[in-house]
C-alpha cells in the first residue's frame, strides 16, 4: 500500500506532521486501537527506484539501497476524505524515517503496511494513566481525543521544552503534566521521578507508557513493584538513546525479554 503526501507542516520544533492522500487509500482499513501504527518504507536518498515498488525485489538490492522499515504511529485517519494524519519526530539528520519527513515535499509517496496497534482507553476503568515522549505523543493525542466527557486521564509528556509541547483537544477531565528536559537537572530521570511523586487517584486505572527504553523500563519496574500495574499493560520502549534505528532493531527482542525478568 502507498500514500501520496498532502501537506507537510512543522507543528513543533522537533514534531513535523504529514497528511497523506491518493494512492491506496481508498483501501485502508483503520483499527479501533488509539496506537495504531503503519510500518513505513523509507528509501536510501540514492535509491534509484520508486514508490510503489515490489518489496521483495528491493530488499534483494542490498544494504545502500533496500527500503528501511519503520513503525510510524498514526495521529489520525479521516475516513470520510481518506486522509491520513502522521506526525514524525524529527531530531537531526540521522535515521531514516526523520530525515525523509524533513525533506518530504506534496507528491512525494510512502509506501507501508498496516495499520496495526495493541491499545484503546479502557472504558471499565475509574482512570487512565499515560506517559511518554514526544514518540508517544500522536497516541497519547489520539486516546484522550477518544475520551468522553466523563472520563478521568492524567498524563506524563516529557519533551525538550515549552516550544515543544502540542495542543490536544479532548472532552475528558485531563491533569496533563508537561516535564522539560531543558530545565531538569537529570533529564533521563525526570520522567520517572515525577510519576513517583504523583499522588495516584483512587479506583481502577490502565496504563499506557512509552518512549525511551530505559526511562520506559525503569518506570516500568516502579509501576509494576509499587502500584500494581499487571504486567500486561502497554508499557514498552519505541526508541533506544545512544542507539540508531538499526542497532535498537537488532537487539529489542533480546532486551525486551531481559526487561521481563525485572519483576
Amino acid at each position: 500500500m502507498y500514500a501520496v503526501v498532502q501537506s507537510v507542516e512543522r507543528i513543533t520544533p522537533g514534531l513535523i506532521r504529514i497528511v497523506f492522500s491518493d494512492g491506496d487509500l481508498e483501501s485502508f482499513e483503520p483499527t479501533s486501537f488509539t496506537d495504531q501504527y503503519i510500518n513505513g518504507y523509507f528509501l536510501p536518498e540514492n535509491a534509484d527506484y520508486l514508490v510503489p515498488f515490489d518489496l521483495d525485489e528491493a530488499r534483494r538490492l542490498g544494504d545502500e539501497l533496500r527500503p528501511r522499515p519503520r513503525r510510524v504511529t498514526v495521529r489520525n485517519w479521516d475516513g470520510t476524505n481518506k486522509h491520513l494524519t502522521v506526525d514524525f519526530v524529527v531530531h537531526g539528520r540521522s535515521g531514516f524515517a526523520g530525515p525523509w519527513a524533513q525533506r518530504a515535499q506534496p507528491g512525494d509517496r510512502l509506501q507501508f503496511k498496516g495499520p496495526s496497534g495493541s491499545y484503546f482507553p479502557d472504558p471499565d476503568v475509574d482512570w487512565h494513566l499515560l506517559a511518554g515522549d514526544e514518540s508517544a505523543l500522536p497516541a497519547i493525542s489520539a486516546s484522550l481525543e477518544s475520551l468522553s466527557s466523563d472520563s478521568k486521564c492524567t498524563v506524563f509528556a516529557l519533551v525538550d521544552s515549552e516550544s515543544h509541547e502540542i495542543d490536544i483537544e479532548t472532552e475528558a477531565r485531563v491533569e496533563l503534566y508537561w516535564l522539560h528536559r531543558a530545565s531538569a537537572m537529570n533529564p533521563e530521570n525526570v520522567l520517572l521521578e515525577t510519576v513517583k511523586s504523583y499522588e495516584f487517584q483512587d479506583g481502577n486505572f490502565d496504563v499506557f507508557v512509552h518512549g525511551e527504553a530505559g526511562e520506559v523500563r525503569e518506570l516500568r519496574k516502579y509501576l509494576l513493584s509499587e502500584c500494581g500495574v499487571d504486567p500486561s499493560s502497554s508499557i514498552s520502549p519505541y526508541w533506544r538513546r545512544d542507539h540508531t534505528d538499526e542497532a535498537w532493531r537488532e537487539i529489542k527482542k533480546e532486551w525486551l525479554a531481559d526487561q521481563d525478568t525485572d519483576i
